[in-house]
C-alpha cells in the first residue's frame, strides 16, 4: 500500500476594489469561494472574510484611493490574499495612505466605530503595517500559520481556535484560560440560535 501525501498548491489572488463601501461584498464572496475551492477550513475562511472586510472598511474610511494625493475622487484599493505552501493565509489591503496610521484603538462602550483592528488582533496570528515608497499603506494579516506549522503552543492556534496559556484574545489583553482537557472543544457556535 502506498501512501500519498498531497502538498497544498500556492494560491494567491489580488484584485482592485472600489474605494468605498461598494466593492466590499464582491470581495468577500471572492475571497470566500477562492479560499473554499482551495480546501481552506471553514473556520480560517472565516476569520479571513471578517479582516478582508475590516480592512476594506478600515482603508475607505481613512485612507485615500491609490494613485490619489487627495481625499476625494474615484478610485480603487487593492486587496490580496495568499495561501503559502505550508497552509498559511495572509491577507493584505493597500490604500494611497492617510492622515493618520492604523493602529488598535480604545472606543467607549457607546461608540459607533473604532473596533476594527482589536478585532483583527483578536484573529490573527500577527499584523502589521508596510509603507512604499509611493506612500501606499499595506496592512497585512496572518490569518493562520498553516496546518503544517506546529500548533498547540502557547499564545498559538489549532484547528482555528486558540490554544495554550490565553487565547488570541490575549493579544489585546485579555487573558483566557485554557481549562486541562477542554482545549480543544469548539464552542464557537453552541449560541447562535439564542435571540
Amino acid at each position: 500500500m502506498a501512501l500519498v501525501v498531497a502538498q497544498e498548491v500556492p494560491t494567491s489572488s489580488s484584485m482592485a476594489v472600489p474605494h468605498g463601501p461598494a466593492g466590499v461584498g464582491q470581495a468577500r464572496r471572492r475571497m470566500r469561494e477562492q479560499l473554499r475551492s482551495h480546501g481552506v477550513p471553514d473556520s480560517v475562511v472565516d476569520d479571513a472574510v471578517l479582516i478582508l472586510s475590516e480592512l476594506l472598511s478600515n482603508a475607505c474610511r481613512h485612507g485615500r484611493p491609490l494613485g490619489r494625493h487627495s481625499d476625494v475622487g474615484e478610485g480603487d484599493v487593492r486587496a490580496a490574499w495568499h495561501v503559502d505552501r505550508t497552509g498559511g493565509l495572509t491577507v493584505e489591503v493597500t490604500d494611497g495612505g492617510g492622515p493618520t496610521r492604523p493602529v488598535p484603538a480604545t472606543p467607549s462602550v457607546t461608540a459607533r466605530g473604532g473596533r476594527g483592528l482589536n478585532i483583527i488582533s483578536a484573529l490573527a496570528e500577527k499584523w502589521g503595517v508596510r509603507d512604499d515608497a509611493s506612500g501606499e499603506v499595506t496592512v497585512w494579516v496572518l490569518v493562520d500559520e498553516g496546518p503544517q506549522r506546529p500548533a498547540g503552543r502557547p499564545g498559538g492556534r489549532a484547528n482555528g481556535r486558540a490554544t495554550g496559556a490565553t487565547g488570541r484574545a490575549g493579544t489585546i489583553g485579555v487573558s483566557i484560560p485554557v481549562v486541562p482537557g477542554l482545549d480543544g472543544l469548539d464552542l464557537a457556535g453552541a449560541f447562535d440560535d439564542v435571540g
